[in-house]
């Protein structure tokens, strides 16, 4: 089943989290591609994943940002709590997810003239040279045509703006087979008032070839609400291509909704893949982030240079 729009299931409010796992940090764009991404290593082994490091966090307006209300819509909220984990959900268990530099990096994706009741996916912040790319499932987008990124949307307010999408990259294994294990996608978007949306919110870093037992912090937007909700826990296998997680009361909407590693705070899939991201609110999944992304990046970063 499709993880668009469907009921909202009640969330659980909980807090606290833990984080623990490892990867090895490739120091550019080219470097990546030229690393070990060509080969994928044996599924089920313990591997390093290759990367490409995001900038610097943000800082929270009030603290060196630059006035996000000039370029991209409303100024950030007031009040922006530190990553703490007393503010994140005991693994297992689903909440709204706290405003932090990382939520506010995942954002809803919508077509018509403005989030609030449009939004039907979600997608997160990509860091390339650029500054400019999303990631989010390829079951999301089969076209640009009115498609519109809110990053830290929240309750009706778009606090860092909203942002076209005008361009979509997706893999022909998805476009002419719908093949699970290719169920992701990169979006370009346009500048807003001059300013790139990685400048103003940030972005997480791409990792590949990541162990199964990864533990991540998973976001989505569920189409029927106007917050972001997170779950943490470990991944688990699927079979070669395909990784889970159990997080209850994730709904149609949160398609596309980033994985974060907790040890190296780097995106490692996005729900999709196999159901399209599962056919119960209870369990997720995601194609395995390997060569095959690692390409259609590669392909997105060059077109943008």
């Amino acid at each position: 089943m499709n993880r668009r729009p469907l009921a909202l299931t009640t969330l659980l409010i909980l807090g606290t989290a833990a984080a623990i796992a490892g990867a090895t940090t490739i120091t550019s764009e080219t470097t990546a591609f030229g690393h070990h991404i060509v080969a994928a290593p044996s599924h089920g082994a313990t591997t390093q994943a290759a990367v490409v490091p995001a900038p610097a966090a943000k800082a929270p307006q009030g603290q060196g940002a630059p006035d996000e209300s000039s370029a991209a819509g409303p100024s950030s909220p007031t009040a922006v709590p530190t990553d703490l984990p007393s503010l994140r959900p005991a693994p297992g268990t689903t909440s709204i997810a706290p405003v932090t530099d990382e939520s506010s990096r995942v954002g809803a994706l919508y077509s018509g003239s403005g989030p609030s009741g449009n939004h039907f996916c979600t997608a997160s912040v990509l860091h390339s040279g650029s500054k400019n790319l999303l990631l989010t499932a390829a079951h999301c987008a089969s076209n640009t045509d009115n498609l519109y990124f809110a990053p830290g949307y929240r309750n009706g307010q778009t606090p860092f703006g909203t942002w076209q999408v005008t361009k979509l990259y997706q893999t022909t294994g998805w476009t002419q087979n719908g093949n699970q294990d290719e169920d992701f996608a990169i979006l370009q978007v346009a500048q807003n008032n001059g300013r790139s949306v990685e400048d103003v919110v940030g972005a997480n870093s791409l990792a590949l070839n990541v162990d199964f037992g990864a533990q991540v912090r998973l976001y989505g937007y569920p189409a029927n609400t106007e917050a972001p909700i997170l779950c943490t826990n470990d991944t688990t296998r699927q079979n070669d291509h395909q990784r889970r997680i159990d997080c209850p009361s994730f709904p149609g909407g949160t398609s596309g909704g980033p994985w974060i590693d907790t040890g190296t705070n780097q995106v490692i899939g996005v729900i999709g893949g196999y159901q399209q991201g599962g056919d119960t609110d209870d369990i997720s999944y995601s194609a395995t982030f390997e060569k095959t992304i690692g390409d259609l990046y590669r392909q997105a970063v060059a077109d943008n240079t």
